[in-house]
């Protein structure tokens, strides 16, 4: 079961306020319609076949918006959902149930979306040693929640933001004059973050390594030069393929050694998994 950071859970109430302030505005008029004191019993399926993610964020929508909701999983945090199977029970206030509906549904549909492409992509090297990771090809605002949605289906997160690691590519390569400069000026700027460099050809793998680089990113990378950079110099420094990875590819990638595959579509290709809420009980 992935955990939540300090960092995340504060991350998740601030955001579903935000969420819910653009959606409510200045009261939901819709849901005045309904009787005050009416209460719902409500359930929560999936139309598709998808991994059960956001649970976090679904739960902070009603405790901000009415904590007397009782909110009930019927499915845990990563979980395989089948078609039309309930996951998810509110009982309480209708007005209440109907206006957090929208919002809770948004963060699972896209989080659990998330996850299912990230559990897809981890299955396809299953038998391999070697990490699928995200990238920073995300969806402004929501980057610790997809990182999170990444960790659940079974995928790794590469660097969260432009703090935690140095990626230095070819434009950094070019401004500060060549690798040599710029991974040594990374180690001055931040001392003990992971340095990575992408390369473009086996002439700049080995100065990368030369430089001192802990990961060199193969970039579009033919499967040959793959092979090659990894024989050459495994153990000196970690590999990470990247580039136009489809099913096929990724599988032919897996072969050559590398240590981590990244790939932009799990974060950058979002569709929503279709859910629907249907009242199943009023009062």
């Amino acid at each position: 079961m992935t955990t939540l950071s300090e960092q995340l859970q504060a991350h998740i109430k601030q955001h579903v306020s935000l969420s819910l302030e653009e959606d409510i505005g200045s009261g939901d008029i819709t849901a005045q319609l309904i009787p005050e004191s009416n209460t719902i019993e409500a359930l929560v399926v999936s139309r598709e076949n998808a991994v059960l993610c956001g649970q976090a964020w679904a739960n902070e929508v009603f405790q901000q918006l009415d904590p007397s909701v009782e909110v009930h999983w019927l499915a845990n945090e990563g979980d395989d959902l089948q078609p039309n199977t309930p996951f998810l029970k509110l009982s309480g206030n209708a007005r209440s149930i109907l206006t957090g509906e929208r919002t809770a549904l948004n963060y699972i549909q896209m989080l659990s979306y998330t996850a299912t492409i990230s559990r897809r992509y981890a299955k396809l090297v299953e038998n391999q040693p070697l990490t699928i990771l995200d990238t920073r090809k995300t969806i402004p605002t929501f980057r610790l929640a997809q990182k999170y949605a990444i960790k659940v289906g079974g995928a790794s997160n590469h660097r969260v933001g432009l703090y935690d690691a140095f990626l230095i590519k070819e434009n950094h390569i070019m401004a500060a004059g060549s690798i040599e400069a710029a991974v040594k000026q990374a180690k001055v700027v931040a001392p003990g973050k992971p340095i990575e460099v992408e390369t473009e050809n086996l002439d700049e793998v080995a100065q990368a390594v030369t430089a001192g680089a802990d990961i060199i990113m193969l970039d579009n990378f033919s499967l040959e030069d793959m092979s090659t950079a990894v024989q050459k110099f495994k153990g000196q420094v970690k590999f990470e393929a990247s580039g136009n990875m489809t099913d096929a590819h990724i599988k032919e990638v897996a072969t050559t050694g590398v240590d981590f595959i990244s790939v932009g579509a799990l974060t950058k290709h979002i569709q929503a998994i279709d859910l629907s809420l249907r009242v199943t009980k009023e009062s």
